[in-house]
């Protein structure tokens, strides 16, 4: 019981290994879907005047999990054609480019 019977420090911003290193509070998962978002950037700023072109619009809006959240705007609100757009044109670009990726899906409002 004592092993679970101490709660964890709140705030801290390490923690220590099972042999008493240090270890990171950000997790694996944190670190690769930052790496993710910084190579997904550039592709969807390359993207974005092929949507601009239709007076659509792309944004990124998270990478949780390997997977990237955008919000399409403009022109591609509404339009029956956006989750094609979204997946056969943004999300085989994204994980072409970054095959870590495990999806692209449309940001909750």
């Amino acid at each position: 019981m004592a092993i679970f019977g101490r709660k964890p420090e709140q705030g801290k911003q390490s923690q220590q290994g099972e042999f008493g290193e240090e270890k990171p509070a950000t997790s694996p998962t944190t670190n690769l879907d930052e790496s993710i978002r910084e190579r997904v950037e550039p592709i969807i700023a390359q993207l974005r005047p092929y949507l601009q072109a239709d007076g659509g619009d792309i944004e990124l809006v998270d990478v949780e999990d390997a997977v990237v959240y955008v919000r399409l705007q403009g022109a591609c609100c509404g339009c029956p054609s956006s989750i094609y757009t979204l997946k056969m044109g943004v999300e085989a670009r994204i994980i072409e480019e970054v095959p870590e990726v495990r999806s692209v899906e449309m940001a909750r409002e």
